[in-house]
């Protein structure tokens, strides 16, 4: 098995963590010996062990002399579990091949260099567009203190989000839905505005997913002044967990009411009439939300476009059309000229029976 292969396998591996490691990232390691696999594990869950103690556990002493294929530096620091750097060499491993450096500052280079000066070959890079891609919710919760800002909406052809009454189920078909749920189960929080709470009564569960996570995201309620009351499905605490975020303009007696229903709520200073945004991704990142859906509705998603804090964008295209009176994707006011437009990378297109999905990351350098 040659490097490139062995890496490969080592970031599918990871991927079968996404839903279950936050707030840890999902990590995927292979230990290969004489061209063979001897020994692979990823992360699971907080408090359990490290992809590279799994393998090793699996390898034995067929790990010494070989090469680890990590997707992500190996840890240098006592938490939950033993640093993974030490096992390794502890291991007798001869080689590790490192995909991405890890920017939490408790490893952040320590990890490859407490490997180096063991007598450990170390090589960064392979496979670090992939790594960054599977990894990046958590890679920018470390680097930023914020969460990573997916934003998503189903549309119509003419980018309408509902209709002028408001109505908007169903834009898209049951293909395009089942993966917007699986979207939620990749999340570790699905945030509403209060215009669409109230519109809506959403549930923000996930639901009929193959491989479900073992408990729901957070429920987010962003209402600056305390406009949502505490009913329907989303104040249900059988469902899931809920966490309102409003300002010090809030209601008394609204904030009263969300805590004695069950939910939780943190007070953010407040922005151009909502709440301010930043503050709510620092909060939420801070909780250990790596990758936060905000659904909606139309001045969250405005909002979050003007300040520069959207950081991905999944769009369902139903084949219909709204027209002028329909509800836009993102209330905001906007560039005075195309050339001032910003611009959003395309990063996958899919056919979902007869929708469309699209996925796009703001045309901005990557965070390093």
């Amino acid at each position: 098995m040659d490097d490139a292969a062995a890496m490969a396998r080592a970031l599918a591996l990871g991927e079968r963590g996404r839903r279950t490691a936050a707030p840890n990232p999902w990590v995927g390691c292979v230990l290969v010996s004489r061209g063979e696999i001897v020994g692979e594990g990823f992360h699971r869950a907080p408090g359990e062990p490290h992809a590279e103690a799994l393998a090793l556990r699996q390898a034995g002493e067929r790990a010494r002399g070989g090469t680890a294929y990590v997707t992500l530096e190996p840890c240098s620091h006592h938490g939950r579990t033993p640093p993974c750097a030490d096992a390794l060499i502890a291991a007798g491993v001869g080689r590790v091949v490192v995909a991405v450096l890890d920017p939490d500052r408790r490893v952040a280079g320590q990890g490859v260099a407490r490997l180096r000066v063991a007598g450990v070959v170390v090589e960064v890079g392979l496979g670090s567009e992939a790594a960054r891609r599977s990894l990046a919710p958590y890679l920018h919760q470390r680097l930023t203190g914020r969460s990573y800002c997916l934003l998503k909406a189903a549309t119509s052809v003419d980018g309408r989000t509902a209709a002028a009454d408001g109505s908007s189920r169903w834009i898209t078909g049951p293909a395009a839905r089942a993966d917007a749920h699986a979207l939620r189960a990749d999340s570790q929080a699905v945030v509403v505005g209060a215009g669409t709470a109230m519109a809506d009564l959403p549930s923000l569960t996930v639901r009929d997913v193959p491989d479900p996570p073992a408990c729901q995201p957070l429920r987010v309620l962003l209402d600056a002044r305390g406009r949502v009351p505490p009913k329907g499905p989303l104040f249900d605490p059988t469902l899931a967990p809920t966490l309102v975020i409003a300002t010090e303009q809030a209601d008394r007696d609204a904030v009263a009411a969300w805590r004695r229903a069950g939910a939780e709520v943190e007070l953010v200073p407040p922005a151009a009439g909502g709440v301010d945004l930043a503050a709510v991704l620092e909060l939420l990142g801070r909780r250990g939300v790596l990758q936060a859906l905000f659904e909606g509705g139309a001045g969250v998603h405005g909002a979050l476009v003007a300040a520069g804090l959207a950081d991905r964008l999944v769009l369902y295209v139903g084949g219909c059309l709204l027209g002028e009176r329909g509800r836009p994707l993102a209330a905001w006011p906007g560039p005075d000229a195309i050339d001032a437009a910003p611009r959003w990378r395309l990063l996958d297109a899919r056919v979902l029976d007869g929708d469309v999905r699209l996925e796009y990351e703001p045309a901005r350098p990557e965070l390093d």
